[in-house]
C-alpha cells in the first residue's frame, strides 16, 4: 500500500505531517536538512557501487525552511534559506524519519 500524505504545514521550526493512515509527526528543520536525500548531501554510487558521503557544511541559514511543495503524488521538495533545494523527500522516507524515536524516548 502506498503511503499518502494528507496534510503538511510548518509549526515553529518543525514540519508537521499528517499521513493518510492517521500517523502524525513533527520533524525538526535541522534533522530534515541533515537527512536531505539528494546526491550532493548523501553521495551517489560510482561505477563500482561505492558511495562516498560528501562532507557537507551548513551555514547560518541552512536550517531555515523557506518553502515546501508537493512533487507528484509521492514526495515533497524543501527549499532552504541558503538556496539548497535539490532534495526530494518521498512520503515513505518522511514517514521513516517520523518513526525515529526522540533522544531519551523509550517504549
Amino acid at each position: 500500500m502506498a503511503i499518502g500524505l494528507k496534510q503538511v504545514t510548518t509549526v515553529g521550526n518543525e514540519l508537521a505531517l499528517a499521513f493518510s493512515d492517521g500517523f502524525e509527526c513533527f520533524l525538526p528543520f535541522p534533522m530534515l536538512r541533515r537527512a536531505c536525500p539528494c546526491a550532493a548531501c548523501q553521495g551517489e554510487p560510482d561505477a563500482l557501487g561505492r558511495v562516498v558521503k560528501p562532507n557537507v557544511e551548513y551555514g547560518p541559514m541552512a536550517f531555515e525552511l523557506t518553502k515546501y511543495e508537493q512533487v507528484g503524488g509521492y514526495a515533497i521538495s524543501l527549499r532552504w534559506a541558503d538556496g539548497h533545494s535539490s532534495g526530494i523527500y518521498s512520503f515513505e522516507y518522511l514517514r521513516k524519519l517520523g518513526e525515529i524515536p526522540e533522544p531519551g524516548e523509550t517504549d
